[in-house]
């Protein structure tokens, strides 16, 4: 990556940073990453991070619970998952736990049934033991509860 001849103003970060964290939600991490690209450090930085969330532009709740609703409906990541990920990004566990109440327990529950249920099925030509076996690293990876793949198996190949 190319480094910048310039330095910009506080302003100009500024401005920036509000267009980069109004197009989507932001993490702290993620703008701080921006900032580093920006070539943006020191007070200047901290001046401009406290302005995004002064104006609304970056909140970490608000970032965990959007974060949470996304990967679960788009990729349908488990809960566990969603934990790993949102720590990846330094979210604190308070925030974590707010941004997990967004699911709902039944949705959550039939959807991951849906998901194991399909992937099931693409594994159809496979032994049992195999198919037990790719279907449970697959929900592990997902980031399916352990139980939830259990009563899974005991409904579908007892």
């Amino acid at each position: 990556m190319a480094k910048r001849r310039y330095q910009l103003t506080r302003q100009q970060a500024i401005r920036k940073l509000e267009r980069y964290c109004a197009y989507q939600d932001r993490c702290h991490q993620e703008v701080q990453r921006k900032l580093n690209e920006l070539g943006v450090w020191g007070a200047d930085r901290d001046a401009v991070i406290c302005h995004l969330i002064e104006e609304g532009f970056l909140d970490e709740s608000r970032f965990a619970r959007s974060f949470v609703r996304g990967k679960f409906r788009i990729k349908g990541w488990g809960r566990p998952r969603l934990v790993r990920e949102l720590k990846a990004r330094n979210i604190s566990e308070y925030c974590i736990r707010q941004a997990l109440t967004e699911l709902d327990e039944a949705e959550y529950r039939t959807a991951v049934r849906a998901q194991l249920q399909k992937k099931w099925e693409q594994l159809a030509d496979m032994p049992l033991a195999r198919r037990r076996q790719k279907l449970y690293r697959w929900a592990q990876n997902r980031g399916y509860e352990h139980e939830l793949i259990q009563c899974f198996f005991e409904e579908v190949a007892p």
